[in-house]
């Protein structure tokens, strides 16, 4: 066996048998389906991150930064990413206290239905099925390519790996492995790219370079390749497109179901907003990587086909054979990883959602139906083709529309009712996926400003509101909302709030900083290659490539403070005294 087969064997090998060995103390299903609520922020962090990374970055996106939209995902200023802030103090927070085991179980509990448990557990399983289906068949192309497996082997060994300490563990071991796979991608991802970019003379040298590349010569633009043979007649229908596909993927990282449930993991809410700001850090770090590299691999080898395949191709040819083949090893863990989280979310909602019970199956029943749901995806993984990066987007923004609208009001809204958080659910669903199946299948088009996405949360939003003012809440459902903000008495602590008020100034003090690092590193570059700098030789403050290198100002730094100021209102002392002195009054 060479060095690829080795080290991916040996990897596989070691997260099955730590992923299985965590189950041995798996003894009830609070243990199985929330991980016994004890995590910490580190093993929130690793599980949040690695759930949403899988081989979806490191081929398809990596893929489409390496053919013309290099400069877009470098610059923009993380508009996604801040979902996570937002989701876990207006909603992850809360949905902590509700104890739930799954997510879907929450809004169940939420307006007292199960028919809204229903629906939202099948939003689950048809979703995060494609999901499972996409990240499964990512981690097959990858053994096939670096293996002497065939395709249809290499399915059956990736379902098998994710399987077994899925099926066995459940949550505790997808955490822990998840966590101990972000380690090894993020890691190897890093001094991958360093070693790259190192080589070619730094990041400086690299972007000036890459600006003057003919084949591609607005690669590293603010809005990428745009134009004939492109998704994109103009900047401005890429900037409207990456703008909508960027705050739907934040919803999706607020209220997603496989984001989301991390969040009942957690051992305290301190524990919620800390890890959701690190993961912040951690996402972008990545991104900023991946992407990076994406593009500059151009100047190696601007000809690589299938593009999807651009990391993959720098890791047998640009960097030492073991360096490329423990990255080779990181993208495998990350598909795992993901695979694990969605079959493990997928089989909480087959056992616990969609059938009203008096009371919950037993573990061993619990593992039976996550075995039959895992069969099943097994077998959509040998009959339908692969379609990695456009499916994945596809498939991921459908919960910006079925549950963004009725996560949030579930929390904040008094009027909101069942009936219309079912319909909700279900017409932000049905209006999302029908366009877009009939946009992937070249059935229609349709302009970017009227992305899949936006029916689905118009459709959305306009059912919860019209069903709402014709329905009426029930006191079982006020009384249910009201326990949700109350504050518990173990995350009142002056320690705590001191320490999770460090994750808003790093907020803050990227703000301030990442604004310098593009300017110096990419902007000042890429007006230099491209001749754009003034005659004084200073900086045309009016490309878009400055105006988005800025934007990082302004949109992290009110988020620190605004995260700062929640912290400290809901969790300090004084916070506490006038939560009491309230409950007194009402008495």
């Amino acid at each position: 066996m060479d060095v690829y087969t080795i080290t991916l064997t040996v990897s596989i090998i070691i997260f099955v048998a730590v992923g299985s060995y965590s189950g041995r103390s798996v003894k009830k299903l609070d243990d199985y389906y929330v991980a016994g609520r004890r995590a910490p922020t580190l093993l929130i962090v690793g599980t949040l991150v690695a759930s949403v990374f899988s081989t979806t970055i490191f081929l398809g996106e990596a893929g489409f930064t390496y053919d013309g939209q290099m400069g877009p995902y470098i610059l923009f200023p993380g508009l996604a990413v801040v979902g996570y802030v937002y989701g876990a103090l207006l909603f992850g927070t809360y949905i902590r206290r509700s104890r739930a085991p799954t997510v879907a179980d929450f809004f169940g509990r939420r307006f007292n239905s199960h028919r809204v448990q229903q629906a939202a557990g099948l939003t689950i399983i048809l979703g995060l099925g494609g999901y499972l289906l996409v990240v499964t068949q990512g981690a097959a192309i990858l053994l096939s390519d670096l293996t002497d497996l065939s395709y249809f082997q290499s399915i059956a060994i990736a379902w098998l790996s994710y399987t077994v300490f899925t099926l066995y563990a459940g949550s505790k071991g997808v955490i822990i492995t998840d966590t101990l796979m972000f380690l090894l991608f993020t890691v190897a991802t890093v001094v991958f790219v360093f070693y790259i970019v190192d080589g070619m003379g730094g990041i400086p040298t690299a972007v000036k370079e890459m600006t003057q590349l003919e084949s591609k010569p607005d690669i590293v633009s603010w809005h990428g390749t745009v134009g004939p043979g492109t998704e994109w007649p103009t900047a401005w229908d890429f900037l409207i497109w990456t703008v909508i596909v960027d705050v739907s993927w934040g919803v999706v990282y607020a209220v997603g179901p496989w984001q989301a449930s991390r969040h009942l993991m957690a051992k305290d809410e301190h524990v919620v907003i800390r890890a959701a700001i690190y993961t912040v850090f951690a996402v972008i770090l990545m991104q900023l990587s991946i992407y990076g590299i994406g593009g500059l691999i151009n100047l190696a080898n601007p000809n690589i086909t299938p593009s999807e395949t651009v990391v993959l191709w720098a890791a047998k040819n640009l960097v030492p054979e073991f360096l490329g083949a423990l990255l080779l090893a990181g993208i495998v863990a990350a598909a795992l990883s993901s695979a694990s989280t969605f079959l493990s979310l997928m089989g909480f909602s087959v056992s616990n959602d969609m059938v009203k019970r008096d009371n919950p199956l037993g573990l061993m029943t619990t593992r039976i139906l996550m075995l039959l749901t895992a069969l099943i995806v097994l077998m959509a993984s040998f009959y339908f083709p692969p379609n990695i990066f456009w499916l994945t987007l596809f498939i991921g923004t459908v919960f910006a529309s079925s549950w963004g609208p009725v996560a949030f009001m579930s929390i904040w809204s008094k009027k909101i009712t069942a009936n219309a958080a079912f319909w909700g659910i279900a017409s932000g669903f049905t209006f999302n996926v029908i366009p877009a199946a009939l946009v992937y299948l070249d059935m229609i088009s349709l302009p970017s400003y009227f992305n899949p996405v936006v029916i689905g949360v118009l459709a959305s939003l306009s059912t919860i509101f019209v069903l709402s003012k014709t329905g009426k809440v029930t006191q079982e459902e006020s009384l249910y909302r009201l326990r949700l903000h109350q504050t518990p008495d173990i995350d009142y602590d002056l320690k705590k709030a001191k320490t999770s008020l460090i994750a808003p100034a790093c907020l803050v003090a990227y703000g301030c900083i990442m604004p310098v690092v593009l300017i110096v590193y990419y902007v000042i570059p890429y007006q230099t290659g491209a001749g754009l700098l003034q005659a004084d030789g200073s900086l045309d403050w009016y490309q878009g490539e400055v105006i988005l290198a800025l934007s990082s100002a302004a949109l992290y730094i009110p988020l620190g403070l605004i995260s700062a100021h929640v912290i400290w209102k809901r969790y300090s002392p004084e916070a506490k005294t006038k939560d009491l002195s309230a409950k007194a009054e009402e008495i």
